[in-house]
């Protein structure tokens, strides 16, 4: 797989620098508060994890699943998988791998506001705003790493399924995805 990694953008160590910023933050602001932090899967497992495990107050993690549908012509959005817990007045974080066109996070920004949360934040590891749809109007609260509008793969993000495994985010090669 390495080898077709045209070269690393951001590294482990770095990455795990990152998260344990983000994990200080959100114990800080939400000590009290009783936060519920939501993943949506799958890419952002990896990244999920090493946050979640570094929270130093009580909270409760929950998944979504969101798949997008391109149709002939406009694309739609479903909820796969929903949240389990009732997060009606409690403080929620959407846990994100990528904040890339932003149609997804927005649609489950949304999805989960209708379910009438106290507080609703945006964490991202990356964010790529040269891909943002201009209709997009849901920002992130905590932002990792500003990446270009490059294929980027690895810690959670894949081509096909595949490179989610690597420790690091680099950029795939082009005659790897063409």
């Amino acid at each position: 797989m390495k080898e077709n990694i045209q070269r690393v953008l951001i590294s482990e160590a770095q990455i795990q620098e990152k998260v344990k910023q983000f994990a200080k933050e959100l114990s800080e602001e939400y000590a009290g508060k009783d936060p519920i932090f939501v993943g949506v899967l799958k890419g952002v497992v990896m990244f999920f994890g090493d946050v979640v495990k570094q929270i130093t107050i009580p909270c409760q993690i929950d998944f979504m699943w969101i798949s997008s549908y391109k149709g002939t012509e406009s694309s739609h959005m479903e909820v796969k998988r929903d949240v389990s817990v009732d997060i009606k007045d409690r403080h929620v974080v959407i846990l994100e791998d990528i904040f890339d066109t932003g149609n997804s996070l927005e649609f489950t920004y949304k999805h989960l506001m209708e379910k009438q949360p106290a507080s609703l934040k945006i964490c991202t590891l990356l964010d790529k705003p040269e891909r943002r749809n201009p209709a997009v109007t849901v920002k992130a609260d905590y932002v990792g790493f500003t990446v270009p509008d490059e294929f980027v793969v690895g810690y959670g993000l894949d081509f096909n399924e595949y490179y989610r495994n690597l420790p690091f985010v680099g950029v795939l090669k082009p005659e790897a995805y063409q």
